[in-house]
Formats: structure tokens, C-alpha cells, sequence
């Protein structure tokens, strides 16, 4: 089996105005990502999922560049099967010979950013063409699913303090959820705002619905301790990117000033940052987005970095659905993994994309055995929406 061809869209979903919430990001008025077809020569055909920017909204002109123009190219007359040989001569290009005879890498130049983010979509649909080959799901491929099942957190929370009790209260209303996230941090201006938001959600919600807070790297370190000083009687199930992730020195400062897990990751692009943050003591719970990190192959050797330092798995998965299917699938196969966020915000392409839908009952998600990555595109929805 040989690689035929390569490529890659740009997806770019509008929002309505009133389906679109404001954060630190702005307003969030469409929902972009690349889509990436990879088509054998046998006619079967895997996809997967890359991202230019973290939130919602991106130009993806120069990733789709970067697939279409440099990286699809190179693995045209490939063996897509060879995906860990593939994932080295992408990440150090004319030096990948050396990377495979030596057992190191030999990176390019632009080896973080939308690099990356190109090699996580390619890396990804050859897993999803492998497991089609196959006729097994990616899971199997990955060493099996530790359960049929996993658990899920209701990913959204941006209303005001006098709001956010009820809007998480009508997350877990909807999918039966134990465990909700809401967003703090600059948005909200000095910490005892976010604080107050925080007491608020959990004086309405009780003690038995866990709660996570995701301040979007947006904190000094000064101001992220005092956040956590502030909220230290509200049992947080985690505080999510305290600090920017250019700073994790700083974030290992601010894990070591309190009781309250630290969890980051979806600003990181492969396995050597991950590392830092495992060295550093910098988190207890790992987040790498399937859509930017590298992959699957990527994601599962991040995975064992975590197991390695008994710290957690739970990606980060305000994504697209493949992308989505990539994080469910290396979270249920990894030693570490433990929960999957779900969006509770506008998400077209977590619910539209794919012609199966990711259902949540009582709080949990089933990993299907679906064949690759277990996703059916809808075509329509791919030519309506697609950048010309």
C-alpha cells in the first residue's frame, strides 16, 4: 500500500451571534480547523485534524499551505503504514535518514507551531487509514481500551458571577455530567472576581459536582497564587493553565504555593515540552490537544511521560470530532488518561462533521469500536464550509 495523495482544508463555520460566547479570545464567532485527507493506493482513505490557534477561531491559510505544499508532498509513494518512520522524516526533514540511523531527532528549523499542528493532522489520519485497514479502531492499535467507557466534563462557564451557578447547572443537567470547567482569569480583571465566580458556581452546584477552572495562560504567577489562595475551600478538580506556557518555571512556582492540581498542556507541541513540564514539577495532569501536539503517535509518548511521573492524561478536546476521536481514543489506551472534555459551546464541528455523534449519558462516553478513528465525514458539511 502506497500513499496516492495528500491534502488539506481549511474548515471555517460561523457561528449565529446568539450561539457565540465572549472570553479572553474575544468573541468567538466561528469554529475553524483543517481538515486532512489522506488517500492510499488502494482507494481507502484516512482523515485527521489539524488546528492554527488553541481557541476557536483561526486563519488557516498557512497550515493548509504547509500540508499541501511541503509535508503532503514528501509522503506521496510512502508505506502509510510506516506512521513512526513517517512522524521522523516530517519532524526532521532532509536530516530524517540520521533521525531513524541514530535514534534521535535531527529537527528542522520550525520544528514548533504550525509545524507541529501539519504533522498532528497527517499523523492522525494515518492512523485512521491503518485502523480502516486493519477493519480495528485505533484503541486496538494503541494496545486496547482500558474500559467501554470513560468519564466526561462539561467544558464552557464564561457567565457572570451572579449567572454561572445556573449555566453549569444546566450543563450537567444535560449529559448527566459529574464534573463541569469554567473560564477565569484576565477577563475577569483582579482574581477576587474569577474567585467570587468560582464560590458562586459552587454554592449552587454543591459538593458533589466536581469543578474545574481554565485561566487560558492569562495569570501573572502573583496573580494566579492569589486565585488560589482565594478558592482553596471550593475542592477544585483542577486550575488549568494558571500562567502563560512560556513561563513554566513559573508554573511549577505556582503548583508548589498550593494543594490545588495543575493542569496544562493544550499550548504545547511535543513530547521535549511535556518532558520540561514533567522535570519542572510543573502540573498534575497533562492536556495534550490531538489537533496540535503531534498526533497520536505524539500524544501516546506524552501519555507515557505522564504514567512515568504518576501524573494524569486528559486531553485537551475543544476540537473538531477527529480530532476529538484522536484525544478519546489515546486518552482510553493510555495508562494515564482518566476523563474527556466536552464542549458545551457552539461546536459545529464536534457535532456536524461527523455523521455518528459523541453522546454523553450520565456523564460518561462510550469508545466505540468503529473501524480507525471512527468517524464518518459529512461531505455537504465539508463543501459548504470549506475556504476557498
Amino acid at each position: 500500500m502506497k500513499i496516492r495523495s495528500v491534502s488539506a482544508r481549511w474548515l471555517h463555520v460561523p457561528i449565529p451571534l446568539e450561539q457565540q460566547h465572549i472570553s479572553d479570545f474575544g468573541r468567538v464567532a466561528s469554529f475553524d480547523s483543517v481538515l486532512v485527507r489522506i488517500e492510499a493506493d488502494n482507494g481507502l482513505i484516512g482523515y485527521g485534524e489539524a488546528k492554527e490557534e488553541v481557541g476557536s477561531e483561526g486563519n488557516s491559510h498557512a497550515l493548509v499551505a504547509l500540508i499541501n505544499q511541503k509535508l503532503g508532498p514528501l509522503l506521496v509513494g510512502e508505506d502509510p503504514r510506516d506512521i513512526s518512520r513517517l512522524w521522523e522524516r516530517m519532524y526532521s526533514g532532509v536530516r530524517g535518514h540520521y533521525a531513524l540511523e541514530h535514534g534521535r531527532v535531527f529537527p528542522i528549523l520550525g520544528r514548533r507551531g504550525v509545524t507541529i499542528s501539519a504533522i498532528s493532522g497527517i499523523d492522525s489520519a494515518l492512523w485512521d487509514l491503518l485502523g480502516k485497514w486493519l477493519g480495528q479502531p485505533v484503541w486496538r492499535l494503541l494496545g486496547g481500551r482500558k474500559a467501554t467507557h470513560m468519564q466526561a466534563y462539561a467544558s464552557g462557564g464564561w457567565a457572570g458571577v451572579d449567572q454561572i451557578g445556573a449555566q453549569l447547572a444546566s450543563y450537567v443537567a444535560r449529559g448527566g455530567f459529574k464534573a463541569v470547567k469554567m473560564r477565569v482569569g484576565v477577563i475577569d480583571g483582579d482574581p477576587s472576581r474569577s474567585a467570587a465566580r468560582v464560590h458562586a458556581a459552587r454554592g449552587h452546584l454543591g459538593p458533589d459536582i466536581a469543578i474545574a477552572c481554565d485561566a487560558h495562560g492569562t495569570y501573572s504567577v502573583a496573580e494566579a497564587k492569589r486565585f488560589c489562595r482565594l478558592v482553596e475551600e471550593c475542592n477544585l478538580m483542577w486550575f488549568e493553565e494558571p500562567v502563560t506556557a512560556d513561563d513554566k518555571q513559573g508554573m511549577a512556582e505556582v503548583r508548589a504555593s498550593t494543594a490545588i492540581p495543575i493542569a496544562a498542556g493544550e499550548s504545547e507541541f511535543n513530547r521535549f515540552d511535556f518532558r520540561d513540564l514533567a522535570q519542572l514539577r510543573a502540573a498534575d495532569i497533562f492536556q495534550p490537544d490531538l489537533a496540535i501536539c503531534g498526533g497520536i503517535t505524539e500524544a501516546m509518548r506524552i501519555g507515557a511521560i505522564a504514567a512515568a511521573f504518576n501524573l494524569k492524561l486528559a486531553p485537551h478536546l475543544w476540537t473538531g470530532a477527529l480530532a476529538f476521536a484522536a484525544g478519546m481514543h489515546v486518552a482510553a489506551a493510555s495508562p494515564a488518561g482518566f476523563i474527556l472534555e466536552y464542549s458545551l459551546g457552539a461546536n459545529p464541528l464536534l457535532h456536524e462533521l461527523s455523521e455518528e455523534k459523541f453522546l454523553v449519558k450520565d456523564g460518561m462516553i462510550e469508545i466505540p469500536d468503529r473501524p480507525g478513528l471512527g468517524v464518518t465525514i459529512n461531505a455537504s458539511f465539508v463543501e459548504r464550509y470549506t475556504v476557498a
